[in-house]
């Protein structure tokens, strides 16, 4: 068995990959998808709007004494500052990080002009300075967030002392406690941290999401470019059919005209030769996989471990295949089409394995009538407690606990992409993944993947895998 050089690297294997979802920063990722000037825009007009009709309605309809000219001059500021922003930049253009963060500062500094003039921490609406805050951490990375929120919670704190009376009933003035005072800043403050914190971590989670699918269409993207080369080779074959076809009957004219001693009656021999030798070359490509080369179509369950691991047969980790009891060998052994993502995601986990087994790498590959199952384990340390239920998700690594062997060969810790393509792949097959540790006092971890037979076999699995039977129904080609 042939065995290729060992596999790089998630990033190395494809570089078409999205340069975001293997090298860029958090704050990376949003300079490229940050907040929209419309977005920042049309929310400073619902802003006007809602301050306009507030201000009108306390001001007019229940008749408050309210300062209306300061109050109408702070509103109309903001008017001016979206007239500016629409004559400056395309309506398509996106905020770098410092524009984004004057702009939502100038907006809580402004809903506090307001706040100031209409009774301070004393007024209902003084929760909307929780609105700046949040949309800093659904869009902008956290230090300007976090200097946002040092902002709103100043003015939030210092509305409590210095603020104009809160507009009443005139002859009448609206004292509220001290210690209330104090509690309702409190509650301000505590739900703009909860909210600031919750909004950062869906925006994160998201963004992280988004890069992760992106690395892994752009796997199975090259993976269907490689599947891509049969249907071009069958046109090309087509195309040259004709033109060969021409080659020969003029070489076998010119081998007629000339003496069977004359020395070109060797040549012309051999041209003919070599034109019926790519005549059966096309021959080939025009046929359908199956019939080309039926071991290259399918697989069975111990090919496909045996395709998996044959690039890591030769590092320093010993890669131990085992094969089935006898208990499974009475059952026929599945057979399905090949499937490129299915032995990428068998590999890179084979080789997560190796990168932190200490001496020795198990893959070991079983069925029974109702299922298939493929146990990859290793005597490294093991999966760490705080990552066990969470490995899998895009950018969770355990790379800080690898093994000592790899740290010494000067490996770099990795992103977590690896095992989420592995197991996006390999579920998009209909496989199921289970993670644990060996039992003590072993160490190492231990991989599980599971198909039902008619899942990996296909029946389950319309226009990506085919029926095609079991071992003992296909002749074996030699």
């Amino acid at each position: 068995m042939s065995v290729s050089q060992p596999q790089t690297s998630v990033a190395q294997r494809a570089p078409n990959v999205p340069v975001g979802a293997h090298v860029l920063s958090d704050s990376a990722m949003l300079g490229v998808g940050g907040l929209r000037l419309q977005t920042s825009v049309r929310l400073r007009w619902f802003a006007v709007a809602g301050q306009t009709l507030a201000v009108c309605l306390v001001h007019f309809g229940l008749g408050f004494a309210v300062p209306i000219g300061m109050c109408l001059a702070a509103i109309a500021l903001s008017t001016w500052v979206n007239i500016f922003l629409r004559l400056a930049y395309p309506t398509t253009y996106r905020l770098s990080t410092r524009l984004a963060s004057v702009l939502l500062a100038y907006d809580a500094v402004q809903l506090a002009a307001l706040l100031f003039l209409t009774g301070g921490i004393d007024n209902p609406f003084i929760f909307l300075l929780v609105a700046p805050v949040t949309v800093s951490a659904a869009t902008l990375p956290l230090y300007p967030t976090l200097a946002l929120g040092a902002l709103a919670g100043a003015v939030c704190l210092s509305l409590i002392r210095w603020h104009l009376p809160m507009p009443w009933a005139t002859g009448a003035e609206l004292v509220l406690p001290l210690v209330y005072r104090w509690g309702v800043a409190v509650s301000v403050l505590a739900t703009m941290a909860f909210l600031a914190l919750y909004a950062f971590r869906l925006a994160k989670e998201s963004r992280q999401m988004s890069a992760a699918l992106a690395a892994a269409e752009s796997i199975l993207a090259r993976e269907q470019q490689l599947h891509a080369l049969d249907g071009l080779a069958a046109a090309a074959a087509h195309e040259l059919g004709t033109p060969l076809a021409t080659i020969t009957v003029v070489a076998k004219e010119l081998g007629r005209s000339v003496p069977p001693d004359s020395p070109m009656a060797e040549d012309f021999a051999l041209l003919q030769s070599q034109a019926v030798r790519c005549r059966e070359i096309l021959q080939k490509l025009t046929r359908s996989p199956s019939e080309k080369d039926p071991l290259h179509g399918q697989l069975t369950v111990m090919q496909l471990i045996e395709e998996a691991a044959a690039p890591y047969l030769r590092l320093k980790s010993r890669v131990v295949i085992q094969a089935p009891d006898q208990h499974d060998r009475d059952n026929a052994e599945p057979l399905g089409e090949r499937r490129p993502g299915v032995i990428y995601g068998v590999g890179n986990l084979i080789e997560n394995a190796i990168d932190f087994a200490n001496t020795e790498v198990r893959v070991f590959g079983r069925w029974t009538a109702q299922d298939v199952i493929i146990t990859i384990s290793d005597d490294g340390p093991g999966f760490a407690a705080d990552v066990m239920d969470t490995l899998g998700d895009p950018f969770v690594t355990t790379r800080s606990t690898r093994s000592r062997a790899a740290k010494e060969a000067g490996a770099s810790a990795g992103l977590g992409l690896g095992f989420f393509i592995a197991k996006t792949l390999l579920e998009r097959s209909g496989a199921r993944l289970s993670l644990d540790n060996r039992p003590k006092p072993q160490t190492g971890a231990v991989v599980t993947i599971t198909w039902s037979r008619a899942a990996f076999v296909g029946a389950n699995v319309p226009n990506r895998w085919r029926i095609i039977g079991s071992r003992q129904d296909q002749p074996r080609s030699t």
